[in-house]
C-alpha cells in the first residue's frame, strides 16, 4: 500500500514500490512508528511524572522539629481551607515540602510523640495511651541519635501528657516542662500557651544559636479546652479552634523570625507535624481517643530547609509520623537506627517514588479509659480496615468520609487487609515489656482538664463491646465533658451520677462525681460519695487519693493522714500520698516526721519545686540551717529569678548569722519584686552592721508595702522605725 504524503508546502508525486522492497519497508515503518509511539509515551511520562530533583544532604544542618498538638490538616490554609490564618506554616509549606496524606499511628499525644521521636508504631515501643506507661529506655530515641553526632540537643513542651516523667527525655540535654513550678502537685496546671513555650525555647535559642543543635517545640494550644487569647478569640467568633491554631502559628512566626535574625533559618531542618487530629462530630466523636477516623487521623507533615530540598513540592503518596526520624536522619547523612519501623522519605522529596505507604493506626484508649474494645487498623492502597468487635471496611478515594461501611460486600478486600494487619502485628510487635505505671489522683485531675477522663476500672480484660455500640454512653460522657469545661458543675454532676449508676465498679465513677459536688462547695456530699466508693473498692488507690485530699481541703487533716497512709502501706512510692503527708506534718508542726517524708518524695520527683522549697524551709524553721541553705542555694541555681527563694535564703543566711550573704540576698529578692518580709529582715540585718539609715529606708519601704501583714508586726516595725529616727537625731550619734 502506499505511504500517506508527508506534509509538504508543494505537491509530490508518489510512485509505486517494488513488491520485493515493499515488505522491507513496511518493516522499517511498523519499527519507526514503535519508536515514535515509545517516545511519545515517554514524554507523556516525563510529563505527568513528578519532576526529579536532588536532594542535599548535610550533616551540618541543625533540626528544629515543631509538633502541632491536635491539629487537622484539613484547617491549615496550606491544606486548602480558606478562613485560616495561618501565614507562617503556609510559608514553610511553600518554601519545602508538604505531605498531603500523612498520617498519626494512635490519636493520642503521648504514644503518638513516641512514634514520631523512635520511628516505630506503637506495636514496637508499646505505648498505648497517656499517663499509664513509659518509654522504654532501650528504645533509641531521635534526640539520643542527634546527640551522638554531638549536636546539642533540647526540647520546650506544653502538656503534661508529654512530661520527662514518662521518658520522652531520653537524649534531651534539656527538658524544659516546667508547668506549675510553685505548687505542690506539678499536674495541677492545664497546659501552656505558645507564648510560655516560647519564651524558653527563645532564650535557649539565644545562648546556642552558633551550636549545631537539635530542638523540639510542642504547641498544644489547640487542644480541649479551646481558648484562644485576644484578638485571635474575636477573630474567630464561634471557631475557636481556628483561633487557637492561628494564635499558635503566630509563635511559629516569632521563632522564624529569631533564625532569620541570627542567620540560621536556612542552615535548619524544620519538620512540622500534627501529633494527630480532632473529631468535631463526625461518627459522633468530638475530640480525640475512641475512634480512628480520617478528622482524628490525617495531620500536617511539612519539611523545610532553604536550599537543601525542593521549594513548593506537594506529596500526595500516604506517609506516616514514623517515617520523620529516618528522613531526618537520612537528610544529615547519619548513620540509621536500628528495629525503625518507617522509612526515609527522600526518595518522595526528590520525585523518585510516589507509592502509597501502608499505615498501621491503633487506639487501645477505648479499652483502658472506658472498658470497650481497642481499634486497630491498617490504611492500604484505598482501602481502610478497622478490626473491631464490628469490622469496618472503608473505600478512601471514593469514599473520603466514611459513609459506606464495605465489609458485607468486599469480602475478599476483607480477607486481604485482615491477613496484611496479622502479618504486620506479628512482625512489628516488640520484644520489650514496657512497664506500666498507675497515676496519680492529681495527674488524673491533670488528664481530665484536658479532656482525658476515664471511665475503666483498671484494664479490663477478655472480649469488650465495640465503641460505635457505645455511642449513647459516649455522648453522655461528652456533654457532662463539656459541661464540666464550661464550669457548670451542677450539670455536669447529674450526668455523672447517671454514669455512676451504670458504672458502680470502676472507681473514677465516683471521683467524677465527687469532684462536681466540691466545685460546686459541697465539701461533705463529696466525702460521702467517695467513701462509698472506698468501701465498695477499698484497695483503690484512685478513690482513697481523692478521699484524702478532699478531706485535707475540708480540714480534716487525722483522716487525710490516715487514708494517705493506707496508700502508702501498699505504694510506699505514691506521690500524691508522701507529698500530702510531709505537707500536713510540717503544718501542724511535727517537722521531724515531716522531713522524713519530704526526703521520700524527692527520692520520687527530685526536681519537684514545691517539695525542695518546703523542705528546706522545714530544715530551716527547725533550726537546721546549713541543709536549709544547701538546698536553697540549688534551687537558686534552677530558679534564679524566684524571689521567693531568694528570701527565704536571705533569712537562713541571717539566721545563721552570715549577715552580708543575708544582705545580699534580700536586696536581690526586692528587686525582683517588693516583699515586707524581705524589708523587715534587710532593714534588721543593716541594723546588725551599723548602717541604721539603710534599716530605717527598708523599714519605711516595709510600711509602704504592708498589706497582709499581721498589725501587731507593723505596730512593732513603726515602734522600731521611731527608735532608729531618735538615734539619728542624738548628739551621741
Amino acid at each position: 500500500m502506499p505511504l500517506p504524503p508527508k506534509p509538504t508546502t508543494k505537491t509530490v508525486e508518489i510512485k509505486p514500490v517494488p513488491e520485493k522492497k515493499s515488505k522491507n519497508l513496511k518493516v522499517f515503518l511498523f519499527a519507526s512508528l514503535f519508536i515514535i509511539a515509545a517516545a511519545v509515551v515517554f514524554i507523556v511520562l516525563f510529563v505527568l511524572s513528578p519532576r526529579q530533583e536532588q536532594i542535599l544532604r548535610n550533616s551540618g544542618l541543625n533540626v528544629l522539629l515543631i509538633t502541632l498538638d491536635t491539629t487537622r490538616a484539613d484547617r491549615l490554609g496550606s491544606y486548602g481551607y480558606a478562613q485560616a490564618n495561618t501565614p507562617n506554616l503556609d510559608f514553610l509549606a511553600a518554601n519545602g515540602v508538604r505531605f498531603a496524606n500523612a498520617y498519626c499511628q494512635v490519636p493520642l499525644t503521648f504514644p503518638s510523640h513516641c512514634s514520631i521521636l523512635t520511628g516505630t508504631t506503637p506495636l514496637y515501643h508499646q505505648v498505648r495511651n497517656n499517663g499509664t506507661y513509659y518509654l522504654a529506655p532501650e528504645l533509641q530515641t531521635l534526640a539520643e541519635a542527634l546527640k551522638a553526632l554531638d549536636m546539642e540537643t533540647a526540647a520546650f513542651v506544653s502538656s503534661f501528657t508529654v512530661d520527662s516523667r514518662f521518658g520522652l527525655d531520653q537524649g534531651f540535654d534539656v527538658y524544659e516542662d516546667q508547668f506549675a513550678p510553685g505548687q505542690a502537685f506539678k499536674a495541677l496546671n492545664s497546659e501552656k500557651r505558645a507564648a510560655d513555650v516560647f519564651a524558653p525555647f527563645a532564650g535557649w535559642l539565644d545562648e546556642n544559636r552558633a551550636a549545631h543543635f537539635f530542638a523540639w517545640v510542642h504547641f498544644f494550644d489547640p487542644h480541649i479546652p479551646y481558648d484562644p487569647p485576644s484578638p485571635y478569640r474575636e477573630q474567630f467568633p464561634g471557631e475557636p479552634y481556628d483561633g487557637e491554631i492561628a494564635y499558635m502559628d503566630s509563635f511559629i512566626g516569632l521563632m522564624l523570625e529569631k533564625m532569620r535574625e541570627y542567620a540560621i533559618l536556612d542552615k535548619t531542618l524544620i519538620v512540622v507535624a500534627g501529633d494527630h487530629g480532632e473529631a468535631f462530630g463526625e461518627k459522633q466523636e468530638r475530640g480525640h481517643g475512641i475512634f480512628i477516623y480520617e478528622g482524628s487521623m490525617k495531620v500536617p507533615l511539612i519539611f523545610y530547609v532553604g536550599e537543601s530540598l525542593p521549594q513548593g513540592r506537594v506529596i500526595e503518596a500516604r506517609v506516616r509520623l514514623i517515617d520523620i526520624m529516618p528522613s531526618i536522619l537520612d537528610l544529615l547523612d547519619a548513620p540509621p537506627v536500628e528495629n525503625v519501623q518507617g522509612i526515609s522519605l527522600l526518595p518522595y522529596m526528590s520525585g523518585n517514588e510516589n507509592q502509597d505507604l501502608p499505615a498501621y493506626v491503633e487506639s487501645f484508649f477505648p479499652r483502658e479509659n472506658y472498658g470497650w474494645s481497642e481499634l486497630v487498623g491498617l490504611i492500604d492502597g484505598p482501602w481502610k480496615y478497622v478490626k473491631a468487635p464490628r469490622e469496618e471496611l472503608y473505600n478512601l478515594e471514593q469514599d473520603p468520609l466514611e459513609e459506606t461501611n464495605l465489609i458485607q460486600r468486599e469480602r475478599r478486600v476483607v480477607q486481604e487487609k485482615k491477613e496484611k494487619l496479622a502479618e504486620i502485628i506479628e512482625k512489628s510487635t516488640s520484644p520489650l515489656v514496657t512497664e506500666k505505671r498507675a497515676m496519680s489522683d492529681e495527674e488524673i485531675q491533670r488528664l481530665r482538664s484536658l479532656g482525658y477522663i476515664s471511665f475503666a476500672g483498671g484494664t479490663p480484660k477478655g472480649d469488650l463491646p465495640d465503641p460505635k455500640d457505645r455511642i449513647e454512653e459516649m455522648l453522655m460522657i461528652q456533654e457532662a465533658e463539656s459541661y464540666e469545661l464550661g464550669q457548670r458543675f451542677q450539670d455536669a454532676e447529674a450526668i455523672y451520677e447517671k454514669l455512676l449508676a451504670l458504672r458502680p465498679d470502676v472507681p473514677t465513677s465516683y471521683v467524677n462525681v465527687a469532684l462536681m459536688k466540691a466545685r460546686s462547695e459541697k465539701m461533705d456530699e463529696a466525702i460521702q460519695i467517695l467513701e462509698q466508693g472506698v468501701e465498695r473498692m477499698p484497695d483503690s488507690e484512685v478513690l482513697l487519693s481523692r478521699l484524702g485530699h478532699t478531706y485535707m481541703v475540708a480540714g480534716r487533716v487525722k483522716k487525710a493522714l490516715d487514708t494517705f497512709d493506707r496508700i502508702l502501706k501498699t505504694n510506699p512510692r505514691y506521690f500524691d500520698a508522701l507529698m500530702a503527708t510531709a505537707w500536713m506534718l510540717d503544718l501542724i508542726g511535727q517537722k521531724e516526721d515531716a522531713q522524713g517524708y519530704y526526703r521520700k518524695t524527692l527520692e520520687v520527683e527530685p526536681e519537684n519545686k514545691f517539695a525542695r522549697k518546703n523542705y528546706a524551709l522545714s530544715l530551716a524553721t527547725s533550726g537546721k540551717l546549713n541543709p536549709a541553705i544547701e538546698i536553697y542555694s540549688r534551687l537558686i541555681e534552677d530558679y534564679p529569678d524566684d524571689h521567693e527563694i531568694r528570701k527565704e535564703l536571705g533569712i537562713a543566711y541571717g539566721a545563721a548569722g552570715e549577715i552580708s550573704r543575708s544582705i545580699e540576698q534580700l536586696e536581690k529578692a526586692v528587686s525582683l519584686h517588693p516583699d515586707p518580709l524581705a524589708y523587715l529582715n534587710l532593714a534588721v540585718a543593716m541594723r546588725k552592721v551599723g548602717k541604721l539609715e539603710d534599716a530605717i529606708r527598708y523599714l519605711k519601704l516595709y510600711l509602704e508595702n504592708s498589706e497582709g501583714e499581721s498589725e501587731e508586726r507593723i505596730a512593732q516595725a513603726r515602734a522600731e522605725l521611731q527608735a532608729l529616727e531618735r538615734s539619728l537625731k542624738s548628739p551621741a550619734f
